[in-house]
């Protein structure tokens, strides 16, 4: 079943990525500018179908989304469909699992900017629970930009299950809260590693931060209280990413066991 993507960041990443799953690109007949005829002479390289349409029916396919006069209709890209066979193949090709979780974040605009950020950070999938969580839509591939596309996301029935399941497995899962006493530059990032991060106010809920290995807070010098959850997230990730060059600070491994 295909599915719609529209402006030009989620368009022109997936026309790099997979040119090949593009049915169609719907692009604003009135434009005449640069970055469009640019983007038209990259598609029509690419030997992808190119339709001229009027902003009319442009704005009837994004319905009412920012589409900035382009649209394509593409088939999903395979990735895992389960994490299990994602933590398999991971295991198999001697790689270190590194995990993002959120938990609550219902927004689409913030999941696709975690996604974003997840993929410029090399993380292997993005996990959220069923029900507290958005859905892969439009809004989220558009903001995105394509990693809705390469990272794989899993909604999941039970969090705290699934956070044990991936304990079982030898990866530390580590929250983010305020009132946590370490802070995340305290705390080694380099093993297999799943990063949990909760809705900007609300936090982590109960169950998920009692299951945590431990909690760890982003130190703040200025008078908010809380960060976005994407930004939150990208100082989290690129602090791991950090760690996880050949050559870093040594840090004082995370104490807590499972329990």
């Amino acid at each position: 079943m295909s599915k719609i993507l529209f402006g030009f960041h989620a368009v022109t990443a997936r026309l790099r990525q997979s040119a090949s799953s593009i049915e169609e690109i719907c692009y604003d007949n009135s434009r005449r500018d640069q970055r469009m005829q640019s983007f038209i002479e990259q598609a029509a390289a690419a030997k992808v179908k190119l339709v001229a349409v009027d902003s009319a029916r442009l704005e009837q396919l994004a319905a009412g989304q920012r589409h900035q006069g382009l649209i394509a209709r593409v088939q999903p890209l395979v990735l895992a469909q389960h994490l299990d066979d994602l933590l398999e193949d991971l295991e198999q090709q001697q790689e270190t699992p590194f995990l993002l979780i959120l938990d609550g974040v219902t927004d689409p605009h913030n999941l696709g900017a975690c996604l974003r950020v997840a993929d410029a950070a090399g993380v292997h999938a993005v996990i959220a629970p069923k029900d507290r969580a958005v859905g892969l839509n439009a809004t989220v591939h558009k903001v995105a930009s394509g990693a809705a596309d390469s990272v794989p996301y899993f909604m999941v029935t039970n969090l705290a299950r699934t956070l044990r399941t991936l304990q079982a497995r030898g990866i530390w899962v580590i929250g983010t809260a305020g009132e946590a006493t370490q802070t995340l530059y305290q705390t080694a990032l380099t093993g297999p590693l799943a990063l949990v991060l909760g809705a900007e106010g609300e936090g982590l809920r109960r169950l998920t931060r009692e299951t945590c290995d431990a909690l760890i807070q982003i130190p703040m010098q200025g008078t908010v209280e809380s960060l976005n959850v994407s930004v939150a997230s990208g100082i989290c990730l690129f602090e791991a990413c950090r760690q996880r060059l050949p050559i870093h600070t040594s840090k004082t491994p995370v104490s807590a066991g499972h329990g």
